[in-house]
């Protein structure tokens, strides 16, 4: 089981305008806070979000490159992608794929896809 994430993020405020939202949406609470971070919990899991030093911001992150590719996270239902999907850009994400929603990861996958304000790569799986 996974124990916990720990994202180092371009513009703290920025992503957290966008992770707030989205983590929230799924059930995700508040966990700890501090000048340079923010975390959320969901059971015994948790997400850490802190603002990378200005020394390492260049290159920036790309999900192609070595490393971390996306996030993928389980969504209630089909209806919930629905209901999130056109309050993405609203928050700082952007949508990929959209022209294939919502069966971009094949005919028998439902997934929503998009981007965090430093272009990494987010899922939310349903069900069929």
């Amino acid at each position: 089981m996974l124990h916990h994430l720990e994202l180092y993020v371009s513009d703290l405020k920025k992503s957290l305008t966008a992770w707030d939202w989205l983590l929230t949406e799924l059930g995700y609470t508040v966990y700890q806070q501090w000048e340079h971070g923010q975390s959320y919990c969901f059971g015994d899991t948790y997400l850490v979000f802190v603002q990378t030093e200005a020394a390492h911001l260049e290159p920036p992150y790309h999900r192609k490159k070595t490393g971390l590719n996306h996030i993928a996270f389980h969504a209630e239902s089909r209806d919930q992608l629905e209901r999130l999907r056109p309050d993405l850009s609203r928050h700082g994400f952007t949508e990929l794929y959209a022209d294939r929603f919502p069966h971009a990861g094949g005919p028998n996958y439902i997934a929503l896809y998009f981007e965090d304000p430093d272009r990494m790569k987010v899922e939310l799986v349903a069900t069929l």
